[in-house]
């Protein structure tokens, strides 16, 4: 996003912008696969329900430096959204507890590192998040297809515009070939005549985990 840079330079002088990869840099993790590692840092911390409270403590305070004026204002709204951030937490929480398994295994990229690693969950994918690769490998078909199989997984999970070949030719690939395909939303390609929220992309997001780890 260094194009941005010329965007904030430019900025009025009562405006001030936040970086939220800095506000978070505690917390920032490495992308990587089960095959090998990445030094890159995972941009993808909007896919996090703790980090997203942590972000909107970050702009209330920002909002309130700006806007004094009305402080308590956002304060206040600060709080009921942090509100329904935690209690959808706690929904994810209690799913993962009462799952049947503790994996995920998605035939794609996969951007959801930070919301794996909030819940303790075990994952194998083709890609790491910011992959711009389209085509994997037949070692790498092989190793998740294997997954599949020994981890009796029921679904191979794809991340929203995806053509889902990957998941199909691993699915192709197992004994059984019984496996279904299931959609995860990493909000990369949400546009505004969806009319959608986060919280809506989330709760989605529950619901296809719920599924994924029956």
């Amino acid at each position: 996003d260094a194009w941005l840079e010329d965007i904030v330079r430019n900025l009025e002088e009562n405006a001030e912008a936040i970086c939220l990869m800095e506000v978070l840099k505690d917390r920032l993790k490495e992308e990587e696969t089960k095959e090998e590692e990445d030094d890159a840092y995972d941009e993808h911390v909007w896919l996090s329900l703790t980090n997203a409270m942590v972000c909107c403590k970050a702009i209330n305070t920002c909002l309130k430096k700006l806007d004094p004026a009305h402080a308590s204002v956002y304060e206040d709204n600060a709080d009921t959204y942090i509100d329904k951030l935690e209690s959808l937490d706690t929904e994810y929480r209690k799913m993962v507890e009462e799952a049947g398994k503790d994996v995920l295994l998605f035939g794609d990229r996969f951007p959801f590192l930070y919301l794996t690693t909030d819940y303790g969950l075990t994952y194998y994918a083709a890609f790491p998040g910011c992959s711009a690769e389209t085509e994997a490998s037949f070692e790498t078909v092989r190793f998740l297809a294997e997954k599949v199989e020994e981890l009796d997984l029921s679904c191979v999970l794809t991340v929203e515009g995806s053509d889902q070949k990957i998941a199909s030719t691993i699915i192709g690939n197992t004994e059984k070939k019984d496996a279904g395909i299931l959609v995860m939303d990493s909000m990369e390609n949400t546009t505004p005549e969806e009319d959608v929220s986060y919280l809506d992309c989330m709760k989605k997001n529950l619901s296809v985990l719920k599924e994924a780890l029956e």
